[in-house]
């Protein structure tokens, strides 16, 4: 029979935090005419575990200074040339003809990168015809090369289209060598990084008042003053934005609202920066329509990143359902999976629980699965509703290593992991994470107010390196 989850008692949403003394904040049921003490437990009850949800970058990531408000790296582009959109006028029975590349060149060349000489192989898009042959007229500005055939003649259609790419050269005994040269064909990137700040209040008055609950924080933090839980809650809150807004961060549109009030005056640039999803989504791969749960899924996963770096290792950072789906997806493979007497390596012993998960896998590439908090928790992505254009992140894989970038303040070429944040810094000031205490209160003495202040800030921004060796899966 069939059952469900019931909707009682479900969880809270509410912020813990308020910005004003409640009745909620504070012990306010106090009666003289109750003369009976009630029994109380003065520590309080951590109902929700961990809070916090940073740990993402920590994991796969590195933080290095950077002393500009600009971040700039070059990627490598692709060794070989290769087109997919070239055509031809419709010939019959020819020996020669004359091809145009109508494919987007790279910003700036306004050429194609074929020589004379340079043998080629043409494929038709529609399938049914390939055929090669040698080049021996090249207009590179133009975009159309003149080729001689390899077969004894060639008959093209009308309205053919043909994916083309160069796999050698052969010339004549004699002749002179090849004509022109190739420059590499850099990608350049860039980011800016965003400036985070949060801060805490609390009166003196407040500071010399002492509780009767005992309070504690996930750093471990204890007492009797209810400031010191606000203060540090304070700072993990904290702590969580400065990964959160690396995962979630976009650049401001020109001339949007936010451009116009953080950016520029004329609200063409200057504000918001690129984030992990963001980076992903425009230069990288995204699975959509429901969660690979089948080898066939995985498969044209594992066929699109043998396109891109190749990368040996990577890490898929899931939430509670997609990591069910790939423990299920593992568990089928099992002949015996589907009668329960045999789910994973170990032996079923009646004294041994039985692990119905699996940490990861080998099909053409190594794949480790972990649970991501971020994804599963209520009061962040884990609460927002599925279907299409919702927003609502599954998973994200993450190649394992470093890779090789010209780094622009360096001068040279040095090894990066994918993911790092680079935090403004200089010989006289690190912004990597400051705080800083202001009032009267609280041993601080800058000013005549009786508070105290906590102040927190940092300036960062996230690289996302060799984007297009990443994977998002979404709704």
């Amino acid at each position: 029979m069939a059952g469900s989850v019931q909707s009682a008692p479900g969880y809270n949403l509410q912020p813990s935090a308020e910005q004003v003394a409640l009745s909620s904040n504070y012990i306010t049921d106090f009666n003289f005419l109750n003369q009976y003490l009630p029994d109380t437990y003065e520590k309080e009850f951590e109902r929700y575990g961990n809070r916090t949800v940073a740990s993402f970058l920590r994991l796969v990531g590195a933080e290095m200074p950077s002393n500009s408000d600009l971040i700039k790296w070059a990627e490598q582009g692709r060794l070989h040339t290769k087109y997919t959109n070239v055509t031809s006028a419709a010939v019959t029975g020819v020996t020669t003809t004359t091809f145009t590349v109508n494919d987007t060149l790279t910003p700036g060349s306004g050429s194609i990168a074929i020589r004379v000489g340079q043998t080629v192989m043409f494929t038709n898009n529609a399938g049914g015809q390939s055929f090669k042959a040698v080049v021996t007229d090249v207009s590179t500005s133009a975009g159309t090369f003149d080729v001689a055939f390899y077969d004894a003649t060639i008959t093209i259609a009308t309205s053919q289209v043909f994916t083309c790419f160069v796999y050698g050269s052969e010339f004549k005994k004699g002749s002179a060598g090849m004509v022109g040269s190739l420059e590499s064909d850099d990608v350049f990137f860039d980011n800016k990084p965003i400036i985070l700040k949060d801060k805490y209040a609390v009166s003196g008055s407040d500071m010399a008042q002492i509780g009767w609950v005992e309070v504690t924080t996930e750093n471990g933090a204890t007492g009797y003053l209810w400031y010191l839980k606000s203060e540090h809650e304070t700072r993990l809150r904290f702590d969580d934005y400065l990964e959160t807004a690396m995962l979630e961060a976009v650049p401001a549109a020109a001339t949007s609202g936010a451009a116009v009030e953080l950016g520029n005056a004329t609200g063409t640039s200057g504000a918001g920066s690129e984030g992990v999803f963001y980076a992903v989504e425009n230069r990288g791969n995204v699975w959509s329509g429901g969660n690979p749960n089948v080898l066939g899924d995985f498969d044209a996963v594992i066929q699109r990143l043998d396109k891109q770096g190749s990368i040996e290792e990577n890490v898929i950072f899931v939430d509670r359902q997609f990591g069910f789906d790939i423990d299920d997806m593992l568990a089928a493979q099992n002949s015996y999976g589907a009668g329960g007497t045999s789910y994973g390596l170990f032996d079923n012993d009646e004294e041994m629980a039985l692990n119905l998960g699996f940490t990861g896998f080998r099909r053409g590439y190594d794949f480790y699965k972990s649970d991501w908090k971020y994804l599963n928790d209520p009061t962040m992505r884990g609460g927002l509703p599925s279907g299409a254009g919702s927003g609502k992140i599954n998973g994200l894989l993450v190649p394992a290593g470093s890779t090789s970038v010209y780094d622009q303040i360096l001068g040279k070429n040095a090894k990066r992991p994918f993911l790092h944040v680079r935090y403004r810094a200089s010989q006289t000031e690190d912004r990597r994470y400051k705080t800083w205490i202001t009032g009267s209160a609280g041993g601080a003495a800058t000013s005549s107010l009786d508070a105290m202040e906590v102040n927190f800030l940092s300036e960062r921004a996230v690289c996302t390196l060799g984007a297009n060796n990443f994977f998002l899966f979404q709704e």
